[in-house]
């Protein structure tokens, strides 16, 4: 699964610490120059720079092409040592983030996290707008995640659009759904992680064993356990996307 663009525009636009400016996306020429160098870009990585060339996440630049002279951004090529790691970000506590070339899949370049002291690496997303769902989740107090079917689910996109008009939400849009349900309230033990074209809810348990089955439920049924009211659609959250999704 890739990341979606339209999704991941929607969380650029409304995440508070991600800044980007309007008119300073890349040329292809520039994103093809780049390439020449490090070899093909993640899908993801490549759509930020053609639609946004540059930002930051808490005032710390995300390495761009091109880098305007003066403005202080890393370069992409010159972050490149030749190596396996391509590093494009590092936050305030000097933690280096990059994609690991030798794990490239699909398009996508899984994102990995190199501390300053130990040189110890862990794997983040697996891709940019991955990484980038991830860091605006931690932002938000989500953790990674909500369960862990979310939480593999944002290191790829950040939410899923539906055939019948509903969707799988992000970190962007997850707070303020659940507290339009008031699942805190009515089904502690829940989340709502979606809702399907019709205006029913898409729940998965917060805690307990089974926190990879989807129920849906209507609205005004909501109390308790959802199990008890709701419609059981799949026992695996990514069984029921690869049957539905083309």
């Amino acid at each position: 699964m890739r990341a979606d663009t339209e999704l991941l525009r929607d969380l650029i636009a409304v995440t508070p610490g991600i800044v980007t400016w309007p008119g300073r996306g890349r040329p292809e020429s520039a994103i093809r120059a780049a390439e020449a160098v490090v070899g093909p870009l993640d899908h993801s990585y490549r759509w930020w720079l053609g639609k946004y060339g540059e930002g930051s996440l808490r005032g710390r630049p995300v390495a761009t092409v091109e880098p305007v002279p003066g403005l202080g951004e890393p370069g992409l090529v010159e972050e490149w040592s030749g190596g396996d790691r391509l590093w494009f970000y590092e936050d305030d506590d000097h933690e280096r983030y990059g994609f690991a070339l030798d794990r490239a899949a699909g398009g996508e370049w899984p994102v990995v996290v190199r501390g300053p002291f130990t040189g110890e690496e862990q794997p983040v997303a697996d891709s940019f707008g991955g990484f980038l769902t991830v860091w605006t989740a931690l932002a938000a107090g989500l953790r990674e995640g909500p369960n862990p079917a979310v939480a593999r689910l944002w290191r790829t996109t950040p939410g899923v659009r539906l055939p019948d008009g509903g969707g799988l939400h992000g970190p962007h849009t997850f707070r303020a759904r659940n507290d339009a349900w008031e699942v805190r309230t009515h089904a502690p033990h829940w989340v709502l992680v979606g809702e399907d074209g019709g205006g029913a809810g898409l729940f998965m348990r917060r805690h307990g064993r089974d926190r990879s089955s989807l129920y849906r439920l209507a609205p005004g049924l909501l109390r308790g356990d959802v199990a008890d009211h709701g419609e059981l659609l799949d026992a695996d959250l990514f069984d029921w996307l690869d049957r539905l999704l083309p």
